[in-house]
């Protein structure tokens, strides 16, 4: 009797806790700086403790479906430690390493020296029982596997004739596709593919893109958005 008065008081907090959240959610926008951060504290320090339930969760019922088990222990090994991130799935996979230092997990923090920060690291899910751990860690620079798109919105007052130049800077050389923009409409858009860019993957150095506008005398220009984003190429 005991126990199921127990479980009728467990399950009855945990609805009304999740209507709780579920109201703050809704209400989130329209809260007081004061109550809003208050909540946030809360929430960040609720998000913590549940990450470390899934992350220990999946550590555990996704090992033996990887075959995921340490590597083999010399005689006389008292302790041993693997990281979170090898361990299960984190709440942001994924992220672009801007400053000097990226905080990946528990324990774990990539360095670089990229002056132009596009170094993307990413939590990918191993898939071969060799891989031991059931997550990965990928780490990525620019690629000629890689697209870059440039998304552009242009107003002006007539059609403007314009271009789009990536420049990318590998060892001695400087590679520069370009890549004209369309003259009708607002909305514009340029890619290039870096395989034929002929780069030297592992000397590429910096990067930037150029935007080239031709005969703009007497006319208003206005750049309201420019959007630069990159993608592998599908595989063939």
């Amino acid at each position: 009797m005991a126990g199921r008065i127990a479980r009728f008081l467990e399950g009855w907090h945990q609805r009304r806790t999740e209507e709780r959240w579920a109201w703050l959610a809704e209400a989130a926008p329209g809260l007081e700086s004061f109550d809003l951060r208050a909540v946030r504290a809360e929430a960040r320090g609720m998000r913590r403790q549940l990450d470390r339930v899934t992350q220990a969760a999946d550590a555990r019922l996704s090992v033996p479906a990887l075959g995921s088990g340490l590597p083999q222990m010399p005689l006389g090994t008292d302790w041993y430690w693997r990281s979170d991130l090898w361990r299960g799935a984190l709440a942001e996979p994924g992220a672009v390493a801007g400053g000097d230092r990226t905080a990946l997990g528990d324990g774990v923090a990539l360095y670089h020296d990229c002056p132009l920060g596009e170094v993307v690291v990413r939590q990918v899910r191993n898939a071969r029982p060799e891989d031991r751990a059931p997550y990965g860690l990928a780490i990525e620079g620019l690629k000629a596997r890689h697209l870059v798109r440039a998304e552009l919105a242009i107003d002006s007052d007539r059609p403007v004739k314009a271009f789009t130049r990536l420049n990318i800077k590998h060892g001695p050389n400087l590679a520069q596709p370009v890549s004209a923009l369309p003259e009708q409409g607002r909305d514009k858009l340029a890619e290039f593919d870096l395989a034929y860019a002929d780069l030297n993957e592992q000397r590429i150095e910096r990067a930037w893109i150029d935007l080239i506008l031709n005969d703009v005398a007497f006319t208003r220009i206005v750049i309201r958005d420019v959007v630069v984003s990159r993608r592998p190429r599908a595989e063939l």
